[in-house]
This record gives C-alpha cells, sequence and structure tokens, in this order.
C-alpha cells in the first residue's frame, strides 16, 4: 500500500472547495453568469470560475495554467 500523503500536501484548500462547491451550485441551478453575462452550460467552465474566485481571494489554489503567446 502506498504511503498517504500529508495534508499540506494537498492541492487545494478547504476555502478553493468551498469556493467551487459555491460556483457548482449555481450552476445546477441555472443561475451562473460567464464574465459575458452569457449563462454557462459547461460544468468545467463552473469549475474554473470556482477556482478563479478562489484564487482572488487568495486561497490555496495552484497558478492558472499558462496561456502560450500567439506567433
Amino acid at each position: 500500500m502506498a504511503p498517504r500523503k500529508k495534508s499540506e500536501d494537498k492541492k487545494y484548500g478547504p476555502a478553493a472547495s468551498a469556493s467551487v462547491e459555491r460556483e457548482m451550485q449555481a450552476f445546477k441551478e441555472g443561475k451562473l453568469k460567464s464574465g459575458s453575462g452569457a449563462t454557462v452550460t459547461n460544468p468545467k467552465q463552473a469549475i474554473a470560475i470556482g477556482l478563479s474566485e478562489a484564487r482572488a481571494h487568495g486561497a490555496k489554489v495552484p497558478a492558472a495554467p499558462k496561456k502560450p503567446k500567439a506567433p
């Protein structure tokens, strides 16, 4: 059996989990809007919104992936 990771090795903190959970509830109720004002229809987008808000509030979340520069 593989050894368990320590709690400080977790990728996301409890505040990030709460933020994602809140956004997923809004998504399931059909109340979640994107930045442009359109209703969110993809659960991955709902998770991304939750993680983005958690980052803005300083929660323990890995940095957002860098976008490649256009040539």
